[in-house]
């Protein structure tokens, strides 16, 4: 009788090795290998899904597509970083601290679409049925169609979904599935790739829309294989402070949609309420007339979110000076302050810097090179912006103001939030249609955004 082959695999990034290791190779983390048993073949005890097994490849321009409609739910914001809506047959990863609200927001999801009439399935693997049932109450749930169901046990999971053929289902969490064929802990790597795949088969197969929780590391990256994340149609992390009540639902990879689009939620007692102008929101505490403030429109996917910059110059103590960001990329700030040293004249060399972008959003573009930039320098001569200019634009090496894309839009936000004037590149000056309220100024260089800006050379 054959004998199960043994490996050693490294629980962070998937890595695979016929012996133990105490460092794993490939991403370089130690005591992260963890003994496995290869399943033997033909085990499988249960097959799901309705693929042919013997599909034969069709020429391109054979191939007839209908458009499926979409499932709304009643939360534009969620549909938004969807892409549009729930599509049927997809496998969607949703991922967050923990406490942040994630069994809330689809138990949320779940109870709307069990009010449209449609069959939902919420399976929990962390939670008992009662638990469950005590969450609901809080949400004030009360659908009918949607059914809870506490297991952890593929095989059952695969069964409870072929014998009642809900609509939707919810997986809280994969980390918690297990099968029986694997020898492994549930949760571990060959756990969580195996689980996913036969769920994928199911969705694919049956038609059925999937949502599972995935729980993160302590660096917030989906906990397990990265293959989960290619595995799965859509990414969504669930973002924020759990000291605070807004929460960003952000979509990092979506096969239907944009990606990178933004979902903004508060956190009350009776559950998650959208915000529909999250700009209003990172705006309403900005102190006016105060010296390292700028405020830029940012494209969170296809979304124009207005944020504010504040920067903190201050003389060092110490014989190297800080740089410190927080809600943007590290190396931008002493990369930009090397720009105004040496393209504006600003001497920043003994001097600490801290970047912050209020409101705890993270912005990761270019166009917002020209705000930080502003912040920094208002910040170092102690002079104040006006209160009603915006700032947008990509700063060069050379300290050139470089274009930047859907400036149309971004202008349209910071004039329908009342903004009075724009300093953009020059560049994108070119054909712009902007509203009548707001003045658009283009600049070529850091140089004329800080005489603009700041009324100096």
């Amino acid at each position: 009788m054959a004998k199960n082959k043994i490996k050693y695999v490294c629980q962070e990034c998937g890595y695979e090795s016929a012996k133990w290791m105490g460092k794993c190779p490939a991403c370089q983390e130690w005591n992260t290998m963890v003994e496995e048993k290869e399943p033997k073949k033909g085990s499988r005890s249960f097959q799901t899904g309705t693929q042919n097994k013997h599909s034969k490849p069709e020429a391109i321009t054979s191939i007839t597509t209908t458009k499926e409609p979409r499932v709304l739910s009643e939360m534009p914001e969620l549909n938004r970083v969807l892409g549009g809506g729930i599509v049927p047959g997809s496998l969607v990863l949703i991922g967050g601290d923990p406490g942040i609200g994630k069994s809330t927001l689809l138990l949320q999801l779940s109870s709307q679409l069990a009010d449209k009439k449609l069959k939902v399935l919420y399976i929990s693997g962390e939670e008992s049925v009662r638990q469950t049932k005590l969450r609901a109450d809080r949400l004030a749930i009360k659908s009918e169609n949607l059914y809870i169901l506490a297991e952890t046990n593929l095989e059952e999971v695969s069964g409870a979904i072929n014998d009642m053929e809900p609509s939707f289902v919810v997986i809280d969490s994969i980390q918690t599935v297990y099968n029986d064929d694997i020898t492994s802990a549930p949760g571990s790597v060959a756990q969580v790739r195996e689980c996913t795949s036969e769920l994928m088969k199911i969705a694919k197969g049956k038609g059925i829309p999937i949502f599972i929780v995935g729980h993160v590391t302590k660096e917030g990256s989906i906990a397990g294989p990265r293959l989960l994340e290619h595995m799965v149609d859509s990414v969504l992390y669930f973002e924020g402070e759990r000291h605070h009540t807004f929460r960003i639902l952000r979509s990092v990879k979506n096969r239907f949609g944009s990606t990178h689009e933004m979902g903004i939620f508060e956190m009350k007692e009776e559950g998650l309420r959208e915000v529909r102008n999250p700009s209003e929101i990172f705006l309403e505490e900005r102190s006016e007339g105060v010296a390292g403030s700028t405020v830029v429109a940012s494209m969170e996917g296809t979304r124009p979110v207005l944020v504010e910059i504040q920067a903190l110059i201050s003389p060092t103590s110490f014989g190297n000076p800080r740089r410190m960001a927080t809600g943007l990329n590290q190396s931008r700030v002493p990369l930009l302050m090397a720009v105004l040293e040496k393209r504006a004249g600003l001497l920043l060399q003994n001097q600490d810097a801290y970047v912050k972008v209020a409101g705890g959003v993270k912005l990761d573009e270019p166009a917002i090179d020209l705000a930080v930039a502003v912040s920094i320098a208002s910040s170092f001569r102690d002079q104040s912006t006006k209160p009603d200019d915006v700032l947008i634009g990509e700063v060069g090496l050379t300290g050139e103001v470089r274009r930047v894309s859907r400036i149309e839009q971004r202008v349209q936000e910071a004039a329908k939030l009342g903004f009075k004037r724009a300093i953009i590149p020059s560049k994108n000056r070119t054909g712009l249609t902007v509203p009548a309220s707001i003045e658009v100024i283009g600049v070529q260089s850091v140089q004329e955004a800080l005489k603009i800006s700041l009324g100096g050379s």
